[in-house]
């Protein structure tokens, strides 16, 4: 099994595969391509302008925002609804409910998913109320009563499952030729994605809004033992992930990227289905819903089902908007964790976020450090000084829609210490402040950002992905586009620039994973 150097930047960022990250750890990790051609290069302009050709966007009168991109090459089309809410935006002591609410939006409506909803609701309210009394009982230390509240409750919830048809909505989608169906929590949102034939358009929309317009957070319990599980397996019993939220605690004091986006485990214990609804309730409204459609489709006739379909959801009152900002950090500083793992040195530095005007000079300095084999960091650590068997780093840790962190992570090789790893890394940062890049350099960093961007875009999910996140980050699809002429336009003074101010002792924390043993 192979895993490119980009999946890498993403097992350590969402820290959400056990497989990836034994892979960061241990596997064999071949090299991304690094440069395109000049003429591929020259041709990119031609391309982008091709695509924002083919994009029309339209609001319906709910607020509801869609961004259409036609490609007729084969007939299928990618969908992708975008929820601007995430981890940020959660209550304090009710952290992981963005993600949970995910998890849920799979269990159907009173439609799809229930052998008979009215039956089924009556159940499902008994089981809220066995839950709370179960909850309450263990408080009071009586272990008889505990006992018995467990066993209704365990009765009740076998009575509720007997109602559902498991999967019902996945198997609708499969069964008339929908792939890829998934969904993904960050911290700044959630993505609800699938393909279909473009003859299922109107199947699409009929799904999707019922899908929201009528949810139905059926199999609750089920679903929280399953999350908690999921943070065992990321976080508790995985050294990475510990460290990746013992860091983020610390690098961050007040903004909540500071927090797990799956959720502390107490938190998760607490939420209620109740608290999911109010949620939803708050931020699922169509103002803060965009969709990206791209593919095989006829504007005119994805407006005309739009109003049918997503038409029918009532106007709401907008959001709250999240309103913490981190202050300025004015010291180094520190996190030292003890774990059964081989030692692992992290640095982070606060950067500005993906709608500042200098994202792309971040960017650029991102992949120069850290990007594949021919990045200066692999180079040096790994290839010359040989004092790490990874050394990596990307831009927008945890997430890009606020001032974020540009992360830098290695793991020591066998004879060399951490001390060791933070000198040679210090090294190949102090250099982009005091030596100018070769024009040379920077324009293998370019074609690499470029041919990057085409892959990303090469898909129909791929583009519908990347115009929703720029619609609703950055203000604007075009921005996507945009970003290619800012990535062209970075000098090597606008590095070093950016390199003064940016890599600087006051604006650093560091993390570090010690052995055990």
């Amino acid at each position: 099994m192979v895993i490119k150097l980009f999946n890498l930047s993403r097992c350590i960022r969402y820290t959400i595969s056990l497989g990836c990250l034994i892979l960061l750890l241990w596997g064999n990790v071949p090299a991304v391509a690094q440069t395109v051609s000049s003429d591929r290069a020259s041709s990119i302009t031609p391309y982008l302008n091709r695509a924002i050709e083919r994009v029309t966007e339209f609001t319906l009168d709910n607020g509801m925002k869609f961004i259409i991109k036609e490609n007729h090459d084969a007939p299928v089309v990618s969908f992708v609804t975008y929820a601007d809410v995430g981890g940020t935006d959660e209550p304090d002591g009710k952290t992981g409910v963005a993600h949970f609410l995910e998890h849920l939006a799979f269990k159907g409506t009173t439609k799809i998913g229930t052998k008979n909803y009215q039956e089924e609701k009556e159940v499902l309210s008994r089981l809220d109320q066995a839950f709370m009394e179960l909850k309450t009982a263990k408080t009071t230390g009586n272990e008889e009563k505990v006992k018995q509240l467990t066993a209704t409750f365990q009765k009740v919830q076998e009575e509720a499952a007997s109602y559902v048809e498991q999967n019902a909505f996945g198997r609708i989608v499969e069964s008339s030729g929908g792939v890829n169906i998934n969904a993904q929590t960050s911290p700044d949102a959630t993505r609800y994605f699938y393909s279909f034939p473009s003859n299922k358009l109107e199947l699409w929309m009929s799904l999707e809004s019922e899908r929201f317009l009528d949810p139905v957070f059926r199999e609750y319990y089920k679903e929280q033992n399953i999350i908690l599980e999921e943070r065992r397996l990321r976080t508790e019993n995985n050294p990475i992930g510990t460290m990746v939220e013992a860091f983020l605690g610390t690098a961050f004091t007040e903004h909540p990227y500071k927090r797990p986006t799956i959720g502390y485990n107490e938190d998760i214990r607490n939420l209620t289905r109740q608290d999911i609804r109010d949620f939803f309730n708050t931020y699922y409204g169509p103002n803060n819903l965009t969709i990206s459609i791209v593919g095989d489709v006829d504007p005119e006739k994805v407006k005309q089902l739009a109003q049918v379909y997503f038409g029918r959801y009532a106007e709401k009152p907008e959001p709250p908007t999240m309103t913490k900002i981190e202050p300025k950090q004015e010291e180094t500083r520190e996190v030292n964790l003890k774990l059964a793992s081989q030692p692992w040195y992290l640095e982070g530095y606060h950067v500005p976020a993906l709608s500042h005007p200098d994202s792309a000079i971040y960017q650029v300095i991102s992949t120069l450090l850290s990007s594949g084999r021919t990045s200066r960091l692999y180079k040096s650590l790994v290839e010359e000084k040989q004092v790490a068997l990874v050394a990596q780093g990307f831009n927008g840790f945890p997430s890009d829609k606020y001032p974020n962190l540009m992360l830098f992570y290695a793991q020591t090789a066998p004879r060399a210490s951490l001390e060791t790893v933070a000198k040679a890394l210090s090294l190949e940062i102090e250099k982009l402040k005091t030596q100018p890049v070769s024009e040379q350099e920077l324009q293998r960093v370019k074609n690499q950002l470029r041919a990057g961007l085409l892959r990303s875009l090469d898909s129909n999910l791929g583009m519908a992905k990347a115009l929703v996140e720029y619609e609703v980050k950055t203000g604007s699809w075009r921005n996507l586009f945009g970003q290619v002429q800012a990535i062209e336009a970075v000098t090597s003074a606008d590095i070093q620039r950016a390199a003064k101010a940016t890599f600087v002792p006051e604006n650093l924390t560091i993390g570090r994973i010690l052995p055990k043993s």
